[in-house]
């Protein structure tokens, strides 16, 4: 198995406390909680960037647990984390297009119990792919061979392809941008996640300003908590989608 590496950058050490206290969260969601959704409302949220450390801690902590990389419109994973694949690499894209099976997409990674399957193509109009059968034979068979399979979709706001992924997941974390993304516009994406039939986790509150606190207006969105605060600066730095 080719073994693909992602340059991760060490994380401030408050931001790696709430990304382990997100880690210690969704441990506990239960033996049959596997596929996880990762998505936002909107693009430039930070979705990404939650979806890999957080698949990067689980793996770490002794979970082998594979990431998913499904934004097939817009991915920019090895551009941000420099992963190491060329032209000749099979993805996802291959896979769902019947140009690759199971064992040709599926990589080791840098990371100690850290696998993924790559978007290595960009794709115009991928959501008929991801209604098709193999897609969620894919997931299933992962989710027998590794404990947590993280996966990164698109905005819920942008395009319907994390609906349809959603319905096929065990269940969705929800990344919300402090102070640019209106309640009405979260509620109506949680809203869209419970209508798929998949079951909310959470959410995160991305790219707060840990000194100020008007975070605290966003609250409890409904019956769903904040799993953790003070990505602010980083997410600044990395310019995260």
């Amino acid at each position: 198995m080719k073994e693909l590496t992602f340059n991760l950058p060490e994380l401030p050490y408050a931001v790696e406390e709430a990304m382990n206290r997100l880690r210690i969260n969704i441990k506990f969601c239960g033996n049959d909680t596997k596929k996880i959704l990762l998505t936002s409302c909107l693009p430039n949220e930070g979705k990404s960037t939650v979806a890999v450390f957080l698949w990067k801690m689980l793996a770490e902590a002794g979970f082998p647990t594979v990431f998913v990389d499904v934004d097939l419109r817009n991915s920019l994973i090895r551009k941000r984390f420099d992963v190491n694949y060329d032209e000749e690499t099979s993805g996802l894209n291959h896979y769902l297009s019947g140009m690759a099976e199971y064992e040709d997409v599926v990589y080791k990674t840098n990371i100690p119990n850290g696998y993924t399957v790559p978007c290595t193509q960009l794709l115009e109009n991928p959501s008929p792919l991801l209604e098709d059968a193999r897609f969620k034979q894919l997931l299933d068979k992962l989710a027998e061979e590794y404990r947590f399979v993280i996966i990164d979709s698109p905005p819920l706001g942008s395009v319907a392809d994390s609906t349809l992924v959603a319905s096929i997941c065990d269940g969705a974390v929800l990344v919300v941008r402090a102070g640019a993304t209106s309640k009405t516009l979260i509620r109506q994406s949680l809203h869209e996640i419970e209508q798929s039939g998949c079951k909310i986790l959470g959410s995160v509150l991305n790219r707060v300003d840990v000194k100020s606190k008007k975070y605290g207006k966003y609250g409890k969105y409904g019956k769903y908590g904040a799993y953790g605060y003070g990505y602010g600066q980083h997410a600044e730095e990395n310019n995260e989608k």
